[in-house]
């Protein structure tokens, strides 16, 4: 029987590899937790999974930042606005362009 919210959330997305609720959870552990790398995986097969996750795009950057990964955070970020353009999402692509004017040039 699992015990805390990693094991919890890790044989969820063990049953339903596609469950975006269960892998968007399991990115914010890692992330709580200073696991960058680890979210990082979580958060591009979420976005794998359901390229329309928007959030995924914003923490998962964040999270690369973290790690020192600044391309490819840019390169996050700018499909995250992508995405929340076509998807009209303007407060999540406002979030998101005011991360990617952050990074440094």
């Amino acid at each position: 029987m699992a015990t805390n919210r990693f094991e919890i959330l890790e044989q969820m997305v063990s049953r339903d590899p596609a469950n975006a609720f269960a892998r968007y959870g399991l990115a914010m552990e890692y992330t709580r937790s200073g696991d960058f790398a680890r979210a990082v995986e979580q958060f591009r097969t979420l976005i794998e999974h359901d390229e329309n996750y928007a959030a995924a795009y914003y923490h998962g950057g964040q999270a690369l930042e973290k790690i020192g990964r600044v391309e490819e955070a840019r390169a996050m970020y700018e499909r995250g606005i992508e995405i929340t353009t076509r998807k009209g999402d303007l407060h999540t692509r406002s979030e998101i362009e005011a991360a990617l004017e952050l990074l440094p040039i």
